[in-house]
């Protein structure tokens, strides 16, 4: 596996030993041919060397899902007692799940635990003793960081494209209408079926799991952050079940009067509508009703369900919070229990 910083080390190496004499350098002879294509040699031997370290872990897969319908994705291994990732759009509600490896072998797969709000998917093949990635910090990255995508599009296997991290922190909505936090968007060319392969540093280390294209769109690519695909894979074998609180309502967003926002001083004119409250729900036995809204919780401004989604996903389930409500012409603080 490649050192940390490979590639730049290298760059400042040779621009060290330029720089050595102290005199200004000639102007490009012929010579510079060679140093740039040493430097383009430097930046292949790196993307081989985590090519030939991680195809071992990399997948493709051919799921039968419960429509009978067929469709084809990649995935890749994290343990060697054949724990996998995937995204939840490729294998969630299938029937039959095959994953067939780098050498050809193909071997049957059953899915553990689907979270279509981050649309990742784990899966176990029925084999021991198998090559797998390593998960590294997607916190770490930072925008024009190399980076390289790996899987199986179009049902092509083992495929490789280049790229750099174009933009970080992006949202993008899950299949079940939550937003997915903290997206790497990047330039690194991925086709359908790359959803769910890795998106790998220049250490080998996979910092995210691709899982989007937009149509029409050229250079743009989206992968969900490896620190997800940690807290999802926790609460998958811990719980069985990735663990979010939920309030036990249905709600909408709507614009408050700019005379009650006055009124009561509140920091937005946007806030959260109740509109039913499910009977025996956290809502229901703290005592919240039908019309009440919600303008802020644990302090923190509420203007939209998705403010809601997003605080309630980071929220610990042992954690007692507070929600202010607007009720008639009122603010009132509600406690929701652990």
């Amino acid at each position: 596996m490649l050192p940390a910083g490979f590639v730049q080390n290298h760059l400042r190496t040779i621009a060290a030993q330029e720089g050595a004499s102290g005199e200004t350098p000639p102007r490009p002879q012929a010579g510079a041919r060679g140093r740039d294509s040493d430097l383009l040699d430097a930046y292949s031997r790196a993307v081989i060397d985590v090519v030939e370290v991680l195809s071992p872990a990399v997948l493709g897969l051919s799921v039968t899902l419960d429509s009978g319908q067929r469709a084809t994705g990649s995935g890749f291994l994290i343990s060697p007692d054949g724990l996998a990732i995937t995204n939840s759009h490729v294998a969630g509600g299938s029937r039959r799940v095959t994953a067939e490896t780098d050498e050809g072998d193909r071997l049957d797969a059953a899915v553990v635990g689907d979270d279509p709000a981050t649309d990742l998917a784990l899966l176990r093949l029925q084999a021991n003793d198998l090559p797998y990635a390593q998960l590294g910090d997607s916190d770490a990255l930072r925008v024009g960081q190399l980076v390289i995508a790996m899987g199986s599009p179009l049902g092509l296997q083992s495929t490789v494209s280049t790229g750099v991290v174009s933009a970080l922190r992006r949202t993008m909505r899950g299949r079940d209408g939550r937003l997915i936090e903290n997206v790497i968007q990047h330039a690194a060319p991925i086709n359908p079926g790359n959803s769910g392969g890795p998106l790998v540093d220049s250490r080998g280390r996979v910092v995210g799991v691709n899982t989007a294209i937009i149509a029409m769109a050229q250079g743009l690519g989206f992968a969900v952050p490896s620190s997800t695909v940690d807290w999802v894979v926790g609460e998958i074998l811990t719980h069985g079940r990735v663990r979010r609180r939920q309030l036990g309502i249905v709600a909408t967003a709507v614009r408050l009067p700019r005379k009650l926002v006055g009124q009561l001083d509140l920091l937005a004119s946007e806030a959260v509508e109740v509109i039913d409250v499910a009977a025996g729900g956290m809502a229901d036995r703290a005592g919240m009703r039908a019309g009440d809204i919600i303008v802020s919780l644990d302090d923190r401004v509420v203007t939209s369900v998705d403010d809601l989604h997003r605080l309630l996903a980071i929220m610990p389930a042992s954690h007692e919070f507070e929600l202010q409500i607007v009720r008639g012409s009122v603010t009132r603080m509600i406690t929701i229990g652990a």
